[in-house]
């Protein structure tokens, strides 16, 4: 790959086609500039063939090595539940390849560590698809707080997120792998908890310390419902986290307090980013692309190109937010096990 790089079109395959890459990712690995998607897989065979026909991919496997083998693809995009990512994330380092993993990065931050480590030793890029680093709308919100310091000084953040029961965990015989820990490493926290702590990461700078507990109160599935944690950066900033699955309505807010304002902003979405200053209240709208991914994907080609340090999420980065969930969780995790849950 590096013959030529800044002249050449990062020919991309996808291992695992699922749902996630049909509008986020797929198509975006097509319209990014200089990037195409050569090759898809997913482990039924026919599921592989009508998604590579019907998004114009010139070739499909039902088998991840052959697609890693592949002389026609430069880098892989691994979007299968987490608990293949490790694996295939050492096989396309094995191969020389760089990997674009979905989040959260691996089932804990014990398999992130191994794919950083094997990615340094072979000289390979890893890149995590914590996607709202690079959307307009958090660049927004980034720029009121630290270019406008539209709050002042932030002090603390509190962050909420519930919801209610959704319909693909009422089946206990067909329960969707998002709430089977041994898929998922968790429940949805870790599907979508993941990505609130990821961007305050890159708002704020890494979880320095944190606590939380984790309970099962509903029982629809084996996993945690709910999840309630407290944590601090480095700079000084307090906050505390409380996601739940099985509410009466749903709700999605970051707020940040500083010592001239708060800033309100939801994960998820692209409401409203809302702030109360001495100056009164102001809303911004800042609408996310229809292919969510394609703004980071963008950046991954252009670092892959020579872009040095384009893209604001790395295997690093993607790691410390493990880290963080293995923490929180780290208490309900052991004592499932004391009860041979």
């Amino acid at each position: 790959m590096d013959a030529d790089k800044h002249e050449q079109t990062i020919r991309w395959g996808i291992i695992g086609c699922g749902d996630v890459t049909e509008v986020k990712s797929g198509p975006a690995l097509q319209k990014a500039p200089h990037s195409s998607l050569a090759a898809v897989m997913r482990r039924d065979g026919a599921k592989a063939r009508d998604y590579a026909r019907r998004h114009g991919v010139a070739r499909w496997y039902d088998d991840a090595a052959a697609l890693i083998d592949d002389t026609e693809v430069d880098a892989v995009y691994v979007a299968t539940p987490p608990s293949t990512h490790k694996l295939y994330a050492l096989m396309s380092i094995a191969a020389g390849k760089p990997v674009y993993v979905e989040k959260p990065m691996a089932m804990d931050h014990a398999e992130c560590q191994a794919i950083i480590d094997a990615g340094r030793a072979a000289g390979v890029p890893v890149f995590v698809a914590y996607y709202r680093r690079a959307l307009p709308r958090f660049a927004k919100v980034r720029e009121l707080l630290f270019e406008q310091r539209v709050i002042g000084t932030p002090r603390i953040v509190n962050t909420v997120f519930h919801e209610p029961l959704d319909p693909r965990y009422q089946d206990p015989q067909h329960l969707h792998w998002h709430v089977l820990p041994e898929i998922s490493g968790g429940d949805i926290f870790m599907d979508m908890g993941c990505h609130t702590l990821d961007i305050l990461d890159w708002l704020f700078g890494p979880i320095t310390a944190v606590s939380g507990q984790a309970s099962n109160q509903l029982g629809a599935y084996p996993a945690e419902d709910t999840v309630a944690m407290s944590f601090a950066f480095g700079n000084g900033m307090l906050g505390t986290g409380l996601w739940n699955f099985d509410s009466f309505e749903y709700h999605d807010r970051i707020e940040v307090i500083g010592d001239g304002g708060r800033i309100r902003f939801a994960t998820f979405g692209d409401g409203p980013i809302h702030v109360d200053n001495a100056e009164g209240a102001r809303d911004w709208l800042v609408d996310n692309p229809l292919h969510i991914q394609q703004p980071l994907i963008e950046s991954i080609v252009a670092e892959l190109r020579g872009a040095v340090g384009a893209c604001p999420s790395s295997a690093e980065s993607g790691a410390r937010t493990s880290r963080v969930m293995d923490q929180v969780l780290q208490h309900y995790r052991s004592m499932g096990a004391s009860s041979g849950e």
